[in-house]
């Protein structure tokens, strides 16, 4: 029985390994192509790539993980019922369910590796991940200085090389204009030839110029037709530009450690108490100064020299007779001011609380995420296994096109909850639960077919009761 165990765990953890780090990097393959724009021309260092793929790719474990479960399960038993060897363990009188017990075991151990991956290490990638992501969209790009091509990636300034040498560093037909005052083109610097060098530490970009001239615009904000000129000629001239802009800025990561996606448990069970005590609180400062805030007599109206008003008569019909046609109108203005204001704020309180409670649905969805992950893996496994014994299959063929197409089944059903639960249509524990409510009978139904050797796609042992039924529907008739 213990050549047995090794030889299906053998025949397992191949296809897993394989398979997981494949739909792993096909998944990062898919981010490259999304943000190449984002990454390329923007003098990013190799290690700064290399750190955002890495923790690019631990973001798509939870995508990666059960599909490379499906797959590698489907392969194993495909594999051992194509060369015949599940028949002969049959033959020996081991079951189905004795042959898939270690590899159960295997599943239950991912599935635990899954939920601590999801729980402590998957929060601090997503922060990683987004942190860094963030910087590199904000990363201005590279400096480069093309022929011709009027060049604005320096703040305040537009540069015009016409000709560079081979050196890159020899420029011909140099025109520099500085918009650093923001008046214009008042500032405007021509050269015939000049040198373009970056100082050592990379922080500024010297430009020394040849036989040029510097045309200067004084534009007197007080007195705009006053607009001297001024026309300067030099052998050599020297500007530095600074590059500091250029340079990646690294944001606080404390700045995205509330997000709900890089929260775990505990953190999320506490930023959901800290949102309803919020709202709650909210509410009850709304509810003490709504009405001695909106609901009061002005006293506006002072004409009829008469500060006493009986309640009586304020709420009476023909309240407004009492008063002269001036005081009516001023009354009215006032009314409708205070209704407008009114509404106002009652709209805002409205979407500060709406809001709120959004976002306790997302910390409630990310909560239940955190458990499916876990779920799916085992959930995977019992259809993989079970299918791979019934089609005898191996390969990367049928299995394969089998496995993408529960899978695509599967993540169809887990977006549609997702989103059904982000909007309020279902609660978060049935929308993220949906996909394994659906595949769980399915898990079921298979793994039993399977050990009792049921002739699932056996056309002929379908025959007798389609047929009983077709017969049942026509007496019915």
């Amino acid at each position: 029985m213990k050549k047995v165990n090794k030889l299906v765990l053998k025949s397992f953890l191949g296809p897993f390994i394989l398979t997981f780090f494949i739909a792993d990097f096909i998944l990062l393959m898919q981010f490259v192509w999304k943000w190449v724009d984002e990454l390329v021309g923007k003098g990013l260092e190799w290690h700064i790539i290399l750190e955002l793929l890495f923790y690019a790719s631990a973001t798509f474990v939870p995508l990666a993980l059960p599909l490379a479960i499906l797959l590698s399960s489907l392969m194993t038993f495909g594999d051992l019922g194509e060369r015949y060897e599940l028949v002969s363990m049959k033959s020996a009188g081991i079951s189905l369910r004795k042959i898939m017990r270690p590899l159960i075991y295997v599943a239950i151990f991912i599935s635990a590796s899954a939920f601590y991956f999801s729980n402590y290490v998957l929060p601090i990638a997503n922060l990683k991940f987004r942190s860094i992501l963030y910087d590199v969209r904000q990363q201005k790009l590279a400096f480069n200085i093309k022929e011709g091509i009027y060049y604005n990636g320096l703040d305040g300034y537009t540069i015009r090389v016409e000709k560079k040498e081979k050196d890159e560093q020899t420029i011909r037909g140099v025109m520099i204009y500085d918009h650093t005052k923001k008046m214009g083109n008042t500032n405007l610097t021509i050269a015939d030839s000049g040198r373009m060098e970056i100082t050592a530490d990379e922080s500024y970009l010297v430009f020394t110029l040849f036989n040029g001239v510097n045309y200067y615009e004084e534009i007197d904000r007080k007195n705009l037709k006053k607009r001297p000129f001024r026309r300067t000629s030099f052998k050599e001239s020297q500007r530095m530009f600074d590059l500091s802009a250029f340079a990646l800025t690294r944001t606080n990561e404390d700045l995205f450690k509330k997000n709900y996606q890089m929260l775990n448990l505990q953190q999320l069970d506490d930023a959901v108490d800290s949102i309803d005590i919020q709202i709650s609180r909210r509410q009850e400062d709304y509810h003490k100064t709504f009405i001695s805030n909106y609901f009061y007599l002005s006293k506006k109206i002072d004409s009829t020299q008469n500060n006493q008003i009986d309640s009586a008569i304020l709420f009476k019909p023909d309240f407004l007779s009492n008063f002269s046609k001036g005081d009516k109108a001023k009354i009215i203005d006032i009314a409708l001011n205070a209704a407008r204001n009114t509404k106002g704020n009652i709209e805002y309180q409205k979407n500060y609380i709406i809001n709120k409670k959004k976002l306790v649905i997302k910390h409630h969805i990310e909560w239940q995420r955190k458990f499916t992950l876990s779920f799916a893996c085992i959930i995977l496994f019992f259809i993989g296994a079970p299918l791979g014994a019934i089609i005898r299959k191996g390969g990367l063929g049928l299995p394969l096109v089998v496995s993408v197409i529960l899978f695509v089944i599967y993540h169809i059903l887990s977006t549609t909850g997702f989103k059904y639960a982000r909007e309020g249509v279902l609660s978060p524990f049935e929308g993220m639960w949906l996909a394994s409510a659906v595949f769980l009978p399915i898990g079921v139904f298979l793994t039993i077919k399977a050990t009792s050797d049921s002739p699932l796609f056996d056309i002929d042992a379908w025959k007798k009761p389609i047929s009983k039924l077709i017969s049942f529907i026509k007496n019915n008739r």
